[in-house]
């Protein structure tokens, strides 16, 4: 059954989904070649809790770290080590965090170093289709708008659009519904209304759109072992209209990036 959350609860929500996105923008400054994903998800465990909040993951279906750390082929799920990243690599870095009772929850796929200009595309395409899917986030649409929006943008580039893994809706719990596929038809699924608050997050594949899984249970990747990009936003409807609760704001401050791709968003303005 779908919550739909008050204006005061979506308020909470935001500040859950900004303290992910400081975690974010903070680790954007400390992501290069040399690093270890175990070093980053110490750093995110301690900014988490010193503001305030738990961290959203950790222990979670026992899920054993603060963040999911997804490199390369890896879509996501990964599990973070003290294996170095490389120049040219890319990493999923997806973050939760619980505060006030609701949760926060989103991504983003850093370059460290310089990417290969295939796997740029990729990760542009991908985030863009974020944007795509939820323009169809709005009151009288259905599940299926934002899934086809998505899955129609990204095969236009020849990408695989991952089946078995979906968004979700987000609040007291991580997971709560609707599920979000990233494919679907247009007029199907679950009607959108005011209130309604979900996490809309792409996962999207170089080549085929089939995975496999990690004797570990948890790391996910591409079967054919080329690259995966995934982002992820938290959204509620405000007004009739999709309304980020999350940002990039803070990646793109740390990495001298200009971007008005949130503007159409933004119903609330943000504090620095």
């Amino acid at each position: 059954m779908v919550k739909i959350k008050s204006a005061e609860e979506i308020e909470l929500m935001r500040e859950s989904a900004l303290i992910v996105s400081k975690t974010l923008g903070m680790l954007a400054s400390e992501i290069k070649p040399g690093v270890n994903a175990l070093y980053l998800d110490e750093l995110a465990e301690t900014f988490i809790r010193d503001h305030g909040a738990e961290p959203g993951f950790l222990g979670m279906y026992d899920f054993p770290n603060t963040l999911n750390m997804s490199p390369n082929a890896q879509v996501v799920h990964g599990i973070p080590n003290k294996e170095p990243l490389k120049d040219g690599d890319i990493i999923s870095v997806d973050c939760g965090a619980l505060k006030n009772e609701y949760y926060g929850d989103h991504a983003y796929t850093f370059e460290v170093g310089e990417v290969a200009p295939e796997v740029k595309k990729l990760l542009k395409v991908t985030k863009e289709s974020l944007y795509i899917g939820i323009r169809e986030f709005k009151v009288g649409n259905r599940v299926g708008d934002v899934g086809y929006a998505i899955q129609n943008y990204c095969e236009s580039f020849g990408y695989g659009v991952v089946r078995e893994l979906v968004g979700h809706g987000l609040g007291k719990k991580l997971h709560e519904s609707p599920e979000m596929p990233n494919y679907g038809k247009r007029g199907r699924g679950k009607k959108f209304a005011e209130g309604m608050t979900v996490a809309i997050e792409p996962m999207i594949n170089m080549g085929t759109k089939n995975i496999k899984q990690l004797k570990d249970g948890w790391t996910i990747l591409t079967a054919d072992g080329k690259p995966s990009a995934h982002f992820e936003h938290d959204v509620a409807i405000v007004n009739g209209k999709p309304e980020l609760l999350s940002t990039f704001k803070y990646i793109y401050d740390a990495l001298g990036i200009t971007s008005d791709e949130e503007d159409e968003f933004r119903q609330t303005k943000l504090q620095s």
